[in-house]
C-alpha cells in the first residue's frame, strides 16, 4: 500500500476521496472538472484518488497529473483489488485529513456542484449527508436499465425488511462525513464491497448520529463498474452480514 499524500500541518476544510478501479479512461476528465469547482471556492479542499489495484494505467495518469490548480491531488494505491468500501475506508480514514470528507464516484454521476447544497446541513452540525435520487426534488438526468431500477426497489424493499436502514436510496456514491463521525463510522466498517454504504448507514443509525438525506442532480453512467448479477447477489448476501453482525455486538 502507497501513498502521494504527504501530511499538512494545517487541514483543508473538505477532503473529496475518489475510488478508482481501471478508471484510466476517465479519471482525468473527473479530476479537471472537480479542481476547477474548487479552485473557485473560497475554502481549502483536498482531492485523494484511491486506486483499488487497478490493471490499467490509472495509477500512472495520477502520478503524471500536473495542473495549474491549487487543490492538491494524492494518489494512495492498494496493494490488490479489494473492493469500493476498501478503496472509500483507505482513503477516509488513511488520508484524508479534512474538517469534512466525501466520497464521491469516478464516473461523477452525482456533479460535484452539489457539494453546495451540504454546507448548510455539514455546518449546522449534521454528522452525516446522502445524496438521494429517489426523493420528490431529485433530478435523475439519465435513467439506469429498467432492470437495474427494479433490482434497485428490490434491494431497498429487503434493507427494509430486515431493518438495516431507514433511507430510501443508499447506493447513489455521493456521502459527506464529519471528520468525527468518519473516525466512528469507518472504524466499525468490515464490508468491502458495494454494500458498505448500508453497513455504514447502518452504524450512524444505531449511534444516533444526526444523518439527512438530500435530493441532487444524478445521471447514469453506461460504464458502471456494478455487475448486475454477481454483485448483486453478493449484496443481497452481505445485509444478511450485516444483520448477523449485529446481533454479534460487532458494531457496538
Amino acid at each position: 500500500m502507497t501513498t502521494t499524500a504527504p501530511k499538512n500541518t494545517t487541514p483543508p476544510r473538505l477532503s473529496l476521496v475518489i475510488p478508482a478501479y481501471n478508471e484510466a479512461g476517465r479519471i482525468e476528465r473527473t479530476l479537471r472538472h472537480v479542481l476547477q469547482y474548487f479552485d473557485a471556492q473560497p475554502y481549502s479542499a483536498e482531492v485523494i484518488v484511491v486506486d483499488d489495484g487497478s490493471t490499467d494505467a490509472t495509477a500512472g495518469i495520477i502520478r503524471a497529473f500536473h495542473t495549474p490548480y491549487r487543490t492538491p491531488v494524492h494518489l494512495h494505491q492498494l496493494s490488490e483489488n479489494r473492493g469500493k468500501g476498501a478503496a472509500v475506508k483507505a482513503g477516509m480514514l488513511e488520508v484524508a485529513q479534512g474538517e469534512f470528507r466525501i466520497f464521491f464516484d469516478a464516473d461523477g454521476s452525482t456533479p460535484i456542484e452539489e457539494v453546495e447544497k451540504l454546507w448548510p446541513l455539514l455546518d449546522s452540525g449534521v454528522d452525516v449527508v446522502l445524496a438521494s435520487r429517489s426523493l420528490p426534488d431529485s433530478q435523475v438526468e439519465v435513467h439506469q436499465a429498467k432492470y437495474r431500477e427494479a433490482m434497485g426497489r428490490v434491494f431497498n424493499r429487503i434493507l427494509h425488511i430486515l431493518k438495516l436502514t431507514s433511507f430510501i436510496d443508499t447506493q447513489c456514491g455521493f456521502k459527506a462525513f464529519s471528520a468525527t463521525a468518519t473516525e466512528q463510522l469507518f472504524r466499525r466498517q468490515t464490508l468491502d464491497g458495494f454494500s458498505f454504504d448500508v453497513e455504514l448507514l447502518h452504524i450512524a443509525e444505531k449511534l444516533e448520529l444526526r444523518i439527512e438525506e438530500i435530493p441532487v442532480r444524478w445521471r447514469n453512467s453506461r460504464a458502471s463498474r456494478v455487475n448486475p448479477v454477481t454483485d448483486s447477489m453478493r449484496m443481497f448476501w452481505d445485509l444478511l452480514v450485516i444483520r448477523y453482525r449485529d446481533w454479534k455486538h460487532v458494531y457496538d
